[in-house]
């Protein structure tokens, strides 16, 4: 009988990548960030969410050898998912760097491994692009706040189907993938600031991997007002209208003639705004025996409607307000850009995930509603 090849992962985890996205600080690049959002009692997604992908890759159990760096920058969730992984290099617990990651990038492409497999957002991406550039094929476990870049699985599970597909030989064919450079400073000043920093190669399947964010056209603002003066109409009173980041949303705001973050979730109650860039915590306690409703917009591009740039309406909140006080907005022109993909959820718990999956309806415009799919 033939020997089994064994197959090399190289894997990756930034620990505080999507730190400051409950607390609402719309990033987790720099020190400064981190450790603002640890104070505003951020706990660290990173490391479930790359369980969560290595969960879908046991299945090729003796088959694979995974080889890491240690400890929370990927050695912990190896072992927590029952694998006994190959640790290379060094860090400082609890205090790890982007240079650590462009350097476990460069040691794992030196080893030859098949596929890098990494948690994070855009940040992580630009260091794996630093590091090997369109050198080896490389996947993205989404655990980031705004993941505009098209490097990323649609979720932790589809990251962990990918790769397992890939790695057994079942897909073979890889893309360039956009990997953007955010401004995250602007971001915090309500600018959306892109550009593209350039390209990495990954498996591709397209179901499983999201697509590049794409913004919104400029002959989009008739739709979004007749979208805003529909929502305002039937708005009720003592509700929370809880409302979350985008350019349509904020149709809505300015059609109360109340101000709205860009990037950020608003609430608002008879027609004044009560609370202006909330985080998770401060809209659970304003959910405290108040009934709510929960006004999102999909993402262009991608269509993810909650899990990317919305994390303070974390799963805790959304289930408080409950499924069917839920209203999803967007232009025909939005939903056009999907290209017949569906809507996207993906909240880190995947009973709700579950839950929220189906047909909803969408409105599209005054008194104009579609009913479109929602995938987890």
């Amino acid at each position: 009988m033939p020997e089994r090849t064994l197959r090399r992962l190289g894997l990756i985890v930034n620990p505080v990548a999507g730190i400051g996205g409950r607390v609402g600080l719309k990033g987790s690049d720099g020190v400064r960030i981190q450790e603002q959002a640890l104070k505003l009692g951020a706990v660290p997604q990173a490391e479930t969410r790359t369980v969560c992908a290595l969960e879908a890759i046991k299945a090729l159990g003796a088959e694979l050898e995974i080889i890491t760096y240690p400890g929370e920058m990927g050695e912990d969730a190896a072992r927590q998912s029952g694998f006994q992984p190959t640790v290379i290099g060094s860090i400082q617990l609890g205090s790890t760097t982007a240079s650590d990651t462009r350097k476990a990038a460069q040691e794992l492409e030196q080893l030859n491994v098949e596929l890098l497999l990494f948690a994070g957002g855009d940040g992580t991406a630009r260091d794996i692009y630093d590091a090997v550039g369109d050198g080896i094929p490389v996947l993205g476990i989404p655990a980031g706040v705004k993941i505009h870049s098209g490097a990323y699985a649609t979720s932790p599970k589809a990251a962990g189907a990918l790769a397992a597909l890939f790695l057994s030989g079942d897909i073979t064919s890889l893309r360039e993938a956009e990997v953007m450079d955010i401004d995250e400073d602007a971001i915090r000043a309500g600018i959306v600031s892109a550009r593209l920093y350039g390209f990495l190669r990954i498996p591709f399947q397209r179901r499983l991997v999201q697509g590049a964010k794409a913004a919104s056209g400029p002959t989009e603002a008739g739709t979004m007002r007749a979208i805003a003066c529909h929502i305002v109409e039937n708005m009720r009173r003592e509700c929370l209208y809880i409302i979350g980041p985008g350019t349509t949303t904020r149709a809505i705001a300015s059609e109360l003639g109340v101000p709205k973050t860009l990037i950020g979730v608003d609430v608002v109650l008879d027609g004044r705004v009560v609370a202006s860039d909330a985080n998770e915590s401060r809209l659970l306690d304003l959910l405290d025996g108040r009934p709510a409703t929960i006004i999102v917009t999909p993402i262009g591009g991608q269509g993810y409607i909650f899990g990317r740039g919305n994390q303070q309406l974390s799963h805790e909140v959304i289930t408080r307000v409950g499924e069917s006080n839920i209203t999803i907005v967007g232009t025909k022109e939005k939903i056009h850009s999907l290209r017949g993909q569906p809507f996207l959820v993906d909240t880190g718990d995947p009973s709700l995930d579950q839950m929220l999956t189906g047909y909803v309806k969408v409105v599209t415009g005054y008194n104009e509603m579609i009913v479109y799919r929602v995938n987890s």
